[in-house]
C-alpha cells in the first residue's frame, strides 16, 4: 500500500486536495488496498454486526458514499459516509477548511456540503451490503440549512438511507449549521428520538436498524446527564462522542487558530476523552459508545477504549499521516493488549472509568 497524506498536498488548498483524493480513489480503487488480516483480538460483535477491528473512519471524508469500498480496503473496520441532507447543498462560502499544521489540527466550516439523499441512495444501492464480505458501513444524516422542519429531515434521511447501510448516525452536533446543536437540548432531543423510533417501528426494513446519535464535546454537565438519562429511557442504540469543537485551546500556535468553524485533531483529544468517560459513567456502560477526537496513534486509541469506547473513529490524523496510520494504530493496540494481558479488545472497554 502506497502511503501519501490524504488531501494534504501542501501546494493545493485543503478542499481541492481532498476532492482530488476522492477522484483518485474512484479511478484507482485498488491503489491503497491493504491485504493485512486483522488479529482476532481486535474483533467484536456489536449491535449484531461484525467489527473485525475497532478503527473506523469518521463522517466527513466520503460525504456522498462514493468510495466506501476503497476506504474499507485500506484497513478500516468500519466507514461512515456523509453527512447527507435531504436536498443537495453547496455548504458555506469558501475558504472553509484550514490546516493548522503546527497543531496537527484542522478547522472546517463546510456546512454539510453534499449531493443529497437521492444521489447517495443510488451509491449505497450499488454498494449492496448483502454481498459485502467484510466491513461495516454507516451513513451520517443531517438537516438542510434552510429546512422548515428539522425533525422531518432526519426522519426522511432514516427512511430513505437507513435500509441501505448497516447503521445510521444522527448528526445533531455540527457547529456549522445554525441552530443544529439546539437539538441536543432536553425536550428537543427526546422529540427527535421518539420521532425516529416511530419511523423504525412503522417500517419493517428499519425495525432492527442501529441508530446512533453524534453529540458535541462542548455540551455542559447538565446536558450530558439529560442525554444519558434520555438514552437509557428511550433505548438509544449508541452515542458517538464527539464532533468537532468550537473551543480554541490556549495551546494552539497556528496563525489560523481563530478561523470560524469546528476544530478537530490533536488538540481535541483530552477534552473529547473526558466527555467520553463522563458519558460511560452516566450510562453505567449500558450503551455502546464510539470515541472520536484527536486520535493519532494506537496508545491514544487504547486510552479511548479504556475510557468507555467500544469503537473509535479518526479523520484528521489521516490528513497528516496518510493511510499507513491505520495499520500502525492496530499494531499498537495489539501491543497494548498483549502487554496488559488481555485476550480481546472488548475486555478493555471502560476499565479506566
Amino acid at each position: 500500500m502506497i502511503n501519501f497524506p490524504l488531501f494534504f498536498i501542501k501546494i493545493l488548498p485543503p478542499e481541492l486536495a481532498h476532492d482530488l483524493s476522492i477522484k483518485l480513489l474512484k479511478i484507482k480503487p485498488e491503489f491503497l488496498k491493504n491485504k493485512h488480516q486483522d488479529d482476532l483480538k481486535l474483533y467484536q460483535h456489536l449491535w449484531g454486526l461484525d467489527f473485525f477491528n475497532p478503527v473506523g473512519l469518521a463522517a466527513g471524508f466520503d460525504k456522498n458514499a462514493e468510495v466506501v469500498m476503497p476506504l474499507l480496503n485500506m484497513g478500516f473496520g468500519f466507514v461512515e459516509a456523509g453527512t447527507v441532507t435531504p436536498k443537495p447543498q453547496i455548504g458555506n462560502e469558501k475558504p472553509r477548511v484550514f490546516r493548522l499544521s503546527e497543531d496537527e489540527a484542522i478547522i472546517n466550516h463546510l456546512g454539510f456540503n453534499n449531493q443529497g439523499i437521492e444521489y447517495v441512495a443510488k451509491k449505497l444501492n450499488k454498494l449492496n451490503l448483502n454481498v459485502l464480505s467484510k466491513g461495516v458501513v454507516g451513513i451520517n444524516i443531517g438537516s438542510n440549512k434552510d429546512s422548515i422542519n428539522i425533525v422531518e429531515d432526519y426522519c426522511n434521511g432514516l427512511e430513505k438511507l437507513g435500509p441501505l447501510a448497516h447503521y445510521v448516525t444522527i448528526n445533531i452536533s455540527s457547529p456549522n449549521t445554525p441552530g443544529l446543536r439546539d437539538l441536543q437540548k432536553r425536550g428537543q432531543i427526546e422529540n427527535l428520538v421518539k420521532s425516529l423510533n416511530k419511523i423504525r417501528n412503522n417500517h419493517e426494513n428499519l425495525a432492527a436498524k442501529v441508530v446512533l446519535f453524534k453529540i458535541a464535546p462542548d455540551i455542559d454537565e447538565e446536558q450530558l446527564r439529560d442525554i444519558a438519562l434520555m438514552s437509557l429511557a428511550l433505548g438509544v442504540d449508541g452515542l458517538i462522542i464527539g464532533n468537532s469543537t468550537i473551543d480554541r485551546p490556549g495551546t494552539l500556535i497556528s496563525s489560523k487558530k481563530n478561523e470560524i468553524g469546528g476544530l478537530s485533531g490533536k488538540p481535541l483529544f483530552l477534552k473529547s476523552t473526558l466527555v467520553l468517560k463522563k458519558m460511560y459513567n452516566l450510562t453505567n456502560g449500558q450503551i455502546p459508545l464510539i470515541g472520536v477526537g484527536g486520535i493519532s496513534n494506537g496508545i491514544e486509541c487504547y486510552e479511548k477504549i479504556k475510557s468507555g469506547a467500544s469503537l473509535i473513529q479518526l479523520y484528521t490524523t489521516l490528513v497528516y499521516n496518510g493511510p499507513k496510520i491505520i495499520n500502525k494504530i492496530k499494531k499498537e493496540i495489539l501491543i497494548c493488549l498483549n502487554t496488559d494481558g488481555y485476550n480481546n479488545i472488548k475486555e478493555v472497554v471502560g476499565i479506566d472509568v
